[in-house]
């Protein structure tokens, strides 16, 4: 039996057999063959390493070749961290296109969302630190959800249902030093967010967010997204920070990616506010108008339990806020 081969690989076995009699060779030849990456294993065993969705150094996060990395054009804001987006499929399968919203994911697909920050934003090389990786797993038709806490010496990271409150450091880009207590959340926190009309369901990982630098075009090459023929089709939520787009197309975004997966029909604060923030409602169904007021309060300053969103940040997005700030002062 050959052992500790690495995947991935090929690899030359020279192979003779040896007469018993005399010692003399009877037959040789050499046979090639090459190493598959494992199964990522679709379920929350108590180590993240368990799982095989990074290869080699747990804390590089270099993805199996069993899982690819997707990007959104508007992502959830954070607390600054980075974040790390993967998908793995089982093999032989596709997300299948249905509509501008999520596509359909086989059975056994891990989605997973990784949080870190770079420890001197103008030199990567100088290393990171990961705070949390956070997955979805589909099993029967159904989504299950976990979040791995990573160890103080980032060499893997433990199922963990509890928040925690991580402080972190790290130097911006104009060499300032910042200090966040990054908020982790509880197994019933994500359950909040990502309950939709009593079913938990992905946030991120629709076709409109991730319709943009031809991404979906290299789905569909990579053999990772089956049912759709031209992408083109596919509307493209707006980036936030792209000024080409009105001060209204971005704010609605915003809204929808921060905000609308709990104020909307279904969502978390469905009975708590009249607030429906997702991009496709109709302005006067959304009543940002008439709360034009509560949304400026509770983004303007930080105050636990009431600034929004409430989970997820445990500082003000500045950049964001101003960008609201102008839009609600337009209405």
């Amino acid at each position: 039996m050959l052992t500790n081969l690495a995947a991935n690989t090929s690899y030359d076995v020279y192979i003779k057999t040896i007469c018993s009699i005399d010692n003399s060779s009877m037959y040789s030849d050499v046979f090639n063959f090459t190493t598959s990456a494992p199964l990522v294993i679709p379920e929350l065993l108590p180590n993240l390493s368990d799982l095989n969705l990074f290869t080699g150094n747990l804390n590089n996060l270099t993805p199996s070749s069993r899982a690819f990395e997707y990007n959104l054009n508007t992502p959830l804001f954070t607390d600054y961290a980075h974040k790390q987006r993967l998908i793995a499929l089982p093999p032989g399968t596709t997300m299948d296109f249905v509509d501008n919203g999520f596509p359909d994911f086989p059975d056994n697909t891990v989605i997973s969302k990784t949080f870190y920050y770079n420890n001197d934003e103008r030199d990567e090389s100088l290393g990171k630190t990961i705070i949390e990786t956070r997955l979805l797993i589909k099993i029967n038709g159904v989504w299950e959800l976990g979040n791995y806490k990573w160890n103080a010496n980032q060499t893997d990271a433990v199922l963990d249902d509890m928040a925690h409150t991580v402080p972190v450091s790290f130097i911006d880009d104009s060499g300032t030093t910042n200090t966040i207590n990054y908020g982790v959340p509880s197994m019933q926190d994500c359950i909040n967010c990502h309950t939709s009309s009593n079913t938990i369901t992905p946030i991120g990982p629709k076709m409109r967010t991730m319709n943009f630098n031809n991404q979906l075009q290299d789905f569909i090459n990579a053999g990772h997204l089956s049912n759709l023929s031209d992408p083109s089709s596919v509307t493209t939520l707006p980036n936030w920070e792209d000024t080409s787009y009105t001060v209204e197309e971005r704010s609605r975004a915003y809204f929808d990616v921060n905000c609308a997966h709990c104020h909307s029909d279904g969502g978390y604060c469905e009975f708590q506010s009249e607030l429906r923030l997702t991009y496709e409602t109709p302005f006067a169904e959304s009543m940002i108008f008439d709360r034009k007021g509560s949304i400026d309060n509770r983004m303007r300053n930080y105050n636990p339990g009431i600034s929004m969103p409430l989970i997820g940040t445990s500082i003000v997005h500045s950049e964001g806020y101003d960008l609201i700030r102008q839009y609600l002062n337009s209405l």
